[in-house]
């Protein structure tokens, strides 16, 4: 087994830990699916490590469902800067000036049509039904 080479100031446990959690995979799950020789304690002891073995973390990032990369090279105080960087308190939705654009009309329009179309499905399958119990008790 092989060390990563990776900068040192990302922790790939952790990294391991948050993908993990956002994903709303628990450390019992993650180890059923590494195999019978992992547990949820061992899962937990892989977290607090700041460098994994590399087919264990291929092996974790492949049940995960994510690329290596993002677990190797994942730096949270990174990320924090760059969004930190990038949007400010003006951007929420009641902001004139917000980036988000949203038509509430065509939103509505758009949520109706839905609902009518799910609206006559279930018209639909309620007639079918009928008929199948109306052959049911006629047969009887």
């Amino acid at each position: 087994m092989t060390h990563t080479t990776s900068n040192p100031k990302i922790h790939e446990g952790r990294n391991v830990k948050r993908f993990r959690e956002m994903l709303g995979i628990k450390q019992d799950m993650l180890a059923f699916e590494l195999g019978s020789d992992w547990n949820q304690q061992r899962i937990s002891t892989l977290e607090q490590r700041e460098k994994i073995d590399s087919d264990i973390l291929e092996q974790v990032a492949a049940i995960l469902k994510i690329p290596v990369e993002a677990i190797r090279n994942f730096d949270e105080d990174q990320t924090i800067n760059i969004i930190s960087n990038t949007f400010h308190d003006q951007a929420y939705l009641g902001n004139p000036h917000s980036s988000f654009k949203v038509n509430p009309l065509a939103e509505i329009r758009r949520l109706h049509g839905e609902k009518m179309e799910l609206y006559e499905r279930m018209l639909k399958e309620k007639d079918e039904m009928m008929e199948r119990l109306e052959r049911l008790i006629g047969n009887k």
